[in-house]
């Protein structure tokens, strides 16, 4: 049957939009077992006059999530000796105040050290400065660094501890759940994870054979001697990342060292930003710089979002106008698209489309109805990634936190 040049077109559409999807499940199912949930208390994991693991957590202006975050910290079953560290990174809000009081009210307030820092070195990135200082001050053979907003199951220390001591895991990061009251939130943190899983599957972060490496800062459990040999946050190469987590795991896999991204969705919760003024504040600042391939990669991006989010739903439109359109029109039979094969791309491209965000909205819990709002984070998420691309590359940086950065250079 001969095929004009619109008709070619459209079903060659069709078949890029199948293969996208299909591959995105792919290297989106991690085929992990089930989640960190943990089980009985270890034994093992008792330590006698040292301590086993400290916390560290970076907090600039977060008045909003802190009480909640260390309280669950100081709240771990843990059986060994940890302690907390909070590093106070100049805040200008009511962070300080907050942990005052817990460090005066507490029943285990004895587990807190609250380190303030004033100013951030030239050639630092806020965030690589605040857990280098706290990691200085660490006194475990553990560092956990995870971040201010999260909040930790009472067994998430304890469970993470276990599994890595057992599996000799030198660096475990956890997914964790992403708690999403808001409309944004459920718009955009699929086409996150969408974007994320794309560039970075799990299956190839825990494959040692595999050069990628990826970590997920709201969890990192690593061995101090290990983060001490690397050189931690102190190297030149890292000292300005907006990317610590990535960065991080990056330099601990290249140096021979285990590291496992697992899903930690029972012991650690997440919510990450507050309306979409601030989501796309925090994507903008890392969305470019975390995209492998470079400004090539980046512009494909730009393109292909659209292509692929867009341009889907709009194929059941062309259909109903075409069928609108005259008899006479409609009956060109080799140079033009008909209704039939409209309504039929239309079912083709979206099925697998709304099958695989199906898949997303089970995985963070977005109820099915969101998947009609892909083409919104699609053109959201261009977006934030355009204006990302735009500002890292003509130099004009990227803020966050009242502060500002200029491409991986520092401030």
């Amino acid at each position: 049957m001969y095929l004009s040049g619109s008709r070619l077109l459209l079903w060659a559409y069709v078949g890029g939009v199948i293969g996208f999807y299909m591959t995105l499940w792919f290297r989106s199912s991690p085929g992990e077992p089930r989640p960190l949930s943990g089980g009985g208390r270890d034994q093992q994991a008792r330590t006698k006059g040292r301590k086993a693991v400290s916390i560290v957590v970076p907090a600039r202006n977060e008045e909003r999530n802190i009480r909640r975050n260390v309280t669950s910290l100081l709240e771990q079953d843990f059986e060994g000796e940890y302690e907390v560290i909070v590093v106070d990174d100049a805040s200008t809000d009511a962070t300080p105040r907050i942990l005052d009081e817990i460090a005066s009210s507490h029943p285990h307030a004895e587990r807190l050290y609250v380190l303030r820092l004033r100013d951030l070195p030239p050639g630092w990135a806020g965030k690589p400065h605040a857990l280098h200082a706290g990691a200085q001050e660490a006194q475990g053979d553990w560092l956990l660094f995870t971040d201010a907003d999260t909040w930790h199951a009472p067994n998430a220390l304890r469970t993470a501890y276990e599994t890595a001591t057992k599996q000799g895991i030198d660096m475990l990061s956890l997914g964790t759940t992403q708690e999403l009251p808001g409309f944004w939130d459920k718009v955009l943190m699929p086409m996150a994870y969408l974007g994320i899983s794309m560039q970075y599957p799990i299956r190839q972060v825990n494959n040692p054979r595999s050069p990628l490496a990826l970590a997920n800062g709201q969890f990192i459990l690593l061995r101090r001697s290990v983060y001490e040999l690397v050189g931690g946050y102190a190297r030149p190469d890292l000292r300005a990342t907006l990317l610590d987590d990535r960065d991080l795991a990056r330099v601990v896999k290249e140096n021979g060292f285990h590291l496992r991204l697992l899903d930690g969705r029972d012991l650690v919760h997440v919510h990450m930003y507050e309306g979409l003024g601030e989501a796309w504040r925090g994507w903008r600042k890392n969305v470019f710089l975390g995209s492998r391939g470079g400004v090539g990669f980046a512009l494909l991006q730009l393109l292909g979002l659209p292509v692929m989010t867009i341009f889907p739903f709009l194929l059941p439109l062309l259909a109903l106008l075409s069928w609108r359109r005259s008899p006479r029109r409609q009956a060109s039979r080799q140079q033009s698209v008909k209704p039939v094969d409209l309504a039929a791309a239309s079912v083709l491209s979206l099925a697998p489309l709304l099958t695989y965000r199906a898949w997303i909205n089970r995985q963070l819990g977005v109820p099915w109805y969101y998947a009609l709002t892909h083409p919104l984070a699609g053109a959201v998420f261009a977006g934030i990634l355009a204006q990302s691309a735009w500002r890292v590359l003509t130099g004009r940086g990227v803020d966050w936190r009242g502060r500002r950065y200029y491409r991986e250079t520092g401030e």
